[in-house]
């Protein structure tokens, strides 16, 4: 054990890591300056037990009913052998399938259908399986027939560890490019979806693209014959009929390189900890909360939907103006407290150079709502 990684399991208690998923990373990037997230998900330490521990217990997470939904829907949309599937993909991308595609389905042997010796990921033989066929199925030619391959096994190294990755499905030799597919039950209705939603999707799907293009980028392919179009299938209106669209993630890459870049310098981060920082859900809560208010942190609204410990580092910054969200903020430019806000409002000078734009604002609007208040026209 190296003493980067002896440091690591200190840290989180001496337990074993807890592994990452396609969630997980994704949610990675919603906040990549939080330093205090970035040291614990290297360490992999158990957010959800450190945010009990301290008081302040997640409160997110998918529903039974959620799930069910789901999987009902997935298995409906790759009912005979992709058949529907293939036809909704190679529409959207604007080409002819050119008869029947192939379909592999990788998990088969997992579940028994046809058993085999486990390899290093606890799964039988299942990464190498989805290794070899996709880098089988590279686009050779214009006459190559389509290829589905449902639920492939890939894998993306994340702060010194190997996390495997299941994509909904890939498809291959459409358009002469792979494409990852995913498939999610929540609504486009009138053309429209969920924003939120369909952004958590495109940024999970991008852990997917990245994983596949460093799979076929080892076995001698060009990385680019993944295209970043990825195609995502929901159901259309309030019918449980598929629908398919085209989610561009070029821009989730982009955060997510340099995210995971950034945890693969994790020395730099242990670098700037104090020397008894601690993430074991089994330390006194006193000290935890300490411990855990020691490492910067870059509390935002949208963490309360990705991260375990949103609940705790809201708490902790409720009287700063970050807790009322990026664009609150990035206004007030350099006004760090509601206090600083509040005075200002109320005619302060302005502490430094830089809030000298916010105070003039905030004066402004203070005026307008005394107005208003007063019943006094604008």
């Amino acid at each position: 054990m190296t003493s980067t990684a002896r440091r690591l399991a200190e840290i989180r208690g001496g337990g074993a890591p807890r592994r990452h998923n396609a969630r997980t990373i994704a949610a990675l990037t919603g906040n990549p300056g939080c330093d205090r997230r970035a040291v614990l998900d290297s360490a992999g330490a158990d957010k959800p037990g450190l945010a009990e521990r301290v008081g302040f217990p997640a409160r997110f997470g998918q529903s039974r009913f959620a799930i069910t939904r789901g999987n009902a829907f997935e298995a409906q949309v790759k009912a005979d052998g992709g058949a529907e599937l293939l036809r909704l993909v190679a529409e959207r991308l604007g080409v002819d399938p050119g008869g029947p595609a192939t379909w592999t389905d990788l998990g088969a042997e997992d579940r028994g259908d046809q058993p085999g010796p486990p390899d290093a990921t606890g799964q039988p033989g299942r990464a190498a399986r989805s290794r070899a066929a996709l880098a089988a199925a590279a686009p050779t030619g214009a006459d190559d027939p389509a290829a589905l391959f449902d639920h492939p096994l890939l894998g993306l190294d994340v702060a010194g560890q190997r996390v495997h990755l299941e994509p909904d499905l890939v498809a291959a030799r459409l358009a002469g490019r792979f494409h990852v597919v995913e498939i999610k039950s929540f609504p486009v209705i009138d053309g429209q979806a969920d924003p939120g939603k369909v952004a958590a999707a495109a940024i999970q799907s991008a852990v997917y693209v990245l994983a596949l293009r460093e799979l076929l980028a080892a076995e001698g392919h060009d990385a680019a014959l993944v295209s970043s179009d990825v195609v995502l299938v929901c159901p259309r209106d309030f019918a449980n009929r598929p629908v398919a669209s085209l989610v561009d993630v070029r821009k989730q890459l982009l955060v997510l390189r340099r995210q995971l870049d950034r945890m693969a310098r994790v020395d730099d981060l242990l670098a700037r900890l104090p020397a008894d920082f601690t993430a074991d859900p089994s330390t006194d809560p006193e000290r935890l909360r300490r411990s855990l208010t020691s490492v910067p942190a870059r509390y935002a609204p949208d963490c309360l939907a990705a991260c375990e410990l949103a609940y705790f580092c809201r708490h902790e910054t409720r009287a700063e103006t970050a807790t009322l969200g990026r664009p609150v903020r990035e206004a007030l430019g350099g006004v760090a407290t509601v206090a600083e806000v509040l005075a200002l409002a109320a005619g302060s000078d302005p502490g430094a150079p830089g809030q000298a734009e916010a105070a003039a604002l905030l004066r402004a609007a203070a005026r307008l709502r005394a107005d208003a208040l007063a019943g006094q026209p604008a």
